[in-house]
């Protein structure tokens, strides 16, 4: 194993992975193989003897744990069933279900997702005899986790939501579950109630590793500390240049942690990155450098300097949006480059609609990773509903989806009639409500029926302003208007009119969209129909297991872990990134949204494109944009301006068709 072990790794690499007795700090920049160090280094554990029930390897992500387990089975042709690859959280389920009763809890606990959490929350509020519609229970929950995890503390201007907390915790307990929260906490509970579960946990693991180890929360940390301090053979890898997620407890400082903790260690930095050209390491480096908090190294590569950095200065988002989806169909047919090989990255989520816009029109496949497609917010259903209903009534789904959005008095007992006459005549539920408004002996009560009166005529009138053949964008705002769709927001969220807001703005987003469509002269089919097919294909897509020959959209954030071919990044202004919210919540924030910055760049492989909008619409105004400072900080030798292309010659034409004619066969 150790000559495999040389012609497999890197010299750095490879002194990581042989390195097993001892505390162990990696430094792995961006692109500089981590996980393939990781892999090889627990296969040559096996291969040194240790045996596998004695190794813990810890990450974040599902996927990442299967991708680092199914690795080391490949490397060693064994089974290995008794490896622990596994999730922080899923690694605290085994030890609650062999451990909790300790606690009082049956191991047959329930685990309480984020929705089942603001439940008990309201649950505990109203055994106290609070109404749970005068509490922002979001925001609670926010905050029962940051008291739980250690990130807040009590004091005067939360310490009225202390009882509550009780008797939330209380119910827990009463109803045998735990939040994800407690799959952290309570296993530490348990390690220092009862030591010598504690000490049968690190005879077992005294082989302990942490993957993206700059990710880990403080009570984390403490987690795997309790772990691996008797036998101190715990190995962390990451990189605090990558730490971006502190909003979520995150604790890059456990860096700092570690090396207080196990003075002993030995730290390697992995520095050679097999992802990106020179000229985008260049860049990188220059722009990470500005961070003060950080320790020191240098990515560099074999690779060659590749092409400059394009920086493109749009008009306006929609501009933004067509540069790239040109840029995109350019390259595919110039360079024969895959959808799939494309990452669009973008700070935020409310930057993706344009986009989204512009790759529906062009047909360009795609997917949104680590977020709602804009077509799939509910906001956005709940209006595409509307419009589904009024091209086809007998539309079950959407009319149920509909019914009650807004809320217009027609209850579960009505509606339980309404389906019954459905079933009994088979009939679509419209038709049994139209049967139902006109029936002389209606079971439905009076007022159910006047409900069902309304809820008729109010489609009625609009499929009739649509049949009209009138410009189908008045009529749907005429629509939203009529059922007062914000009222119904403000309604659902009346503890946060900020969430009314931002959902209402996505509203008139999509409706900003639906107009475009509408005006373009290259659509044919100008009907209803004709757009929500459009809508259709791309959330069929979205559904498919098979995500091939997909363009990838996603927020920098998403995009941590991964690497593209291609990087468009949009929306490079100031107060997008840095975000203005996050510098305003704290100044000091600037390093992170840096390093937010730097992990958007390092996803690029060969090409990096960056737009910067003159112009942004914001709510309902256009406002002047200025380029993010960050694009300061980066060397201007490294970067050029884009300049549009001219039409090509007949030879390209047809090189071009060649291409497509290709693709076909």
């Amino acid at each position: 194993m150790p000559l495999q072990l040389k012609k497999e790794l890197n010299e750095k690499q490879y002194q990581a992975a042989v390195q097993l007795e001892g505390p162990l700090l990696v430094i792995a920049g961006a692109g500089s193989g981590k996980t393939r160090m990781i892999t090889f280094r627990i296969a040559y554990m096996l291969e040194m003897g240790i045996h596998q029930s004695n190794i813990l390897a810890l990450t974040f992500t599902n996927k990442a744990a299967l991708e680092m387990s199914e690795r080391v089975k490949e490397i060693t042709g064994q089974k290995l069933s008794n490896l622990t690859v596994s999730t922080f959280h899923a690694f605290g389920v085994k030890v609650l279900r062999k451990t909790i009763d300790k606690l009082g809890y049956k191991d047959t606990f329930s685990i309480y997702d984020q929705t089942d959490k603001i439940s008990a929350i309201k649950n505990a509020a109203r055994e106290m005899g609070i109404h749970p519609e005068s509490l922002d229970t979001f925001e609670l929950a926010n905050l029962f986790s940051g008291i739980k995890m250690g990130r807040i503390k009590w004091n005067d201007g939360n310490r009225q939501f202390k009882e509550l907390y009780n008797s939330y915790m209380e119910h827990l307990f009463l109803y045998n579950a735990v939040d994800f929260d407690d799959l952290i906490n309570l296993p530490i509970k348990i390690f220092k109630e009862f030591p010598d579960i504690l000490k049968a946990y690190q005879q077992q693991f005294k082989y302990i590793m942490v993957d993206e180890f700059q990710d880990t929360s403080s009570r984390q940390y403490e987690f795997i500390k309790m772990l691996g301090t008797r036998y101190r053979n715990l190995c962390v890898v990451g990189d605090d240049d990558q730490s971006i997620y502190s909003w979520r407890g995150a604790n890059y400082q456990n860096i700092v942690n570690f090396e207080l903790d196990f003075p002993e260690l030995v730290e390697i930095k992995l520095e050679q990155n097999y992802r990106s050209t020179k000229n985008i390491l260049a860049a990188a480096n220059k722009l990470i450098s500005h961070n003060k908090n950080r320790k020191e190294k240098e990515l560099w590569t074999g690779v060659e300097h590749g092409r400059s950095i394009e920086i493109f200065y749009p008009e306006n988002e929609t501009r933004e949006a067509e540069f790239i989806t040109e840029m995109i169909q350019t390259l595919t047919l110039k360079e024969g480059v895959k959808y799939h090989d494309f990452g669009i990255l973008v700070r935020t989520n409310s930057l993706s609609a344009m986009i989204e816009n512009a790759l529906l029109s062009d047909n360009i496949p795609y997917k949104v990773s680590g977020g709602k497609s804009f077509f799939q917010r509910k906001e956005i259903k709940d209006i595409v509903a509307y419009m589904r209903i009024l091209e086809n009534p007998d539309d079950d789904v959407n009319l149920l989806r509909i019914l009650n959005t807004p809320r217009r008095g027609i209850g579960n007992a009505t509606l339980k009639k309404i389906r019954e006459l459905a079933d009994r005549q088979d009939y679509s539920l419209y038709s049994a409500m139209v049967a139902l408004k006109w029936a002389a002996d209606s079971p439905v009560t009076q007022k159910a029926k006047a409900s069902i009166d309304d809820f008729i005529d109010l489609i009625e009138y609009f499929r009739e302003k649509i049949a009209e053949g009138q410009q189908l964008v008045p009529a749907i705002k005429n629509l939203i208007e009529r059922i007062d769709y914000w009222g119904y927001l403000l309604l659902e969220h009346q503890k946060n009119d900020k969430v009314a807001k931002w959902k209402y703005k996505n509203v008139g987003i999509f409706m900003d969209i639906f107009e475009r469509w509408e005006k373009n002269p290259d659509n044919k089919g100008k009907g209803l129909i004709n757009f929500l097919n459009k809508i259709t294909l791309i959330t069929r897509d979205e559904e498919s297991d098979d995500e091939k020959g997909k363009l990838n959209l996603m927020t920098i954030h998403a995009s941590k872990g991964l690497e593209f071919e291609i990087v468009f990044l949009a929306g490079v202004e100031n107060n997008i990134i840095p975000h203005a919210r996050s510098i305003e919540e704290n100044p000091d924030n600037i390093e992170e949204e840096r390093r937010l910055f730097y992990v958007a760049i390092t996803r690029a492989k060969k090409k990096l494109f960056m737009t910067s909008c003159r112009t942004r619409k914001i709510g309902h105004e256009i406002v002047d944009t200025g380029p993010s400072p960050f694009l300061e900080e980066i060397p201007k030798e490294l970067i050029e301006f884009h300049v549009p292309e001219t039409s090509v010659d007949q030879e390209e034409a047809e090189d071009y068709f060649a291409r497509i004619k290709s693709s076909f066969k």
